[in-house]
């Protein structure tokens, strides 16, 4: 398993990613698991990269979902829709 965190983190690295021994450990025994991994965090620590490496890693497309208060489960998993998402946020806003 050493190996295959080691050659995760040459990988992400390749995709302009500094991956910790901690995280990578944790990125490999999800894809093992084939679990979901959920990240939060203040804006800008670095959630979205994360995503965005694992993808160019795995050559899988990213699919973002934007989290906002009143988000249940039935809107960001059977009516995923990014554009009424943004817009819901923009009301919510006003």
């Amino acid at each position: 398993m050493r190996t295959e965190v080691a050659q995760l983190q040459d990988k992400l690295a390749e995709a302009d990613y500094v991956a910790d021994q901690s995280l990578a450990t944790t990125l490999m025994l999800l894809v093992h698991l084939g679990r979901p991994l959920l990240l939060e965090g203040d804006a800008g620590v670095g959630k979205t990269e994360v995503a965005k490496a694992l993808a160019k890693v795995f050559e899988c497309p990213l699919i973002r979902l934007q989290c906002y208060e009143g988000l249940d489960a039935n809107a960001a998993v059977y009516e995923w829709n990014y554009q009424h998402q943004l817009l819901t946020i923009k009301l919510q806003e006003q």
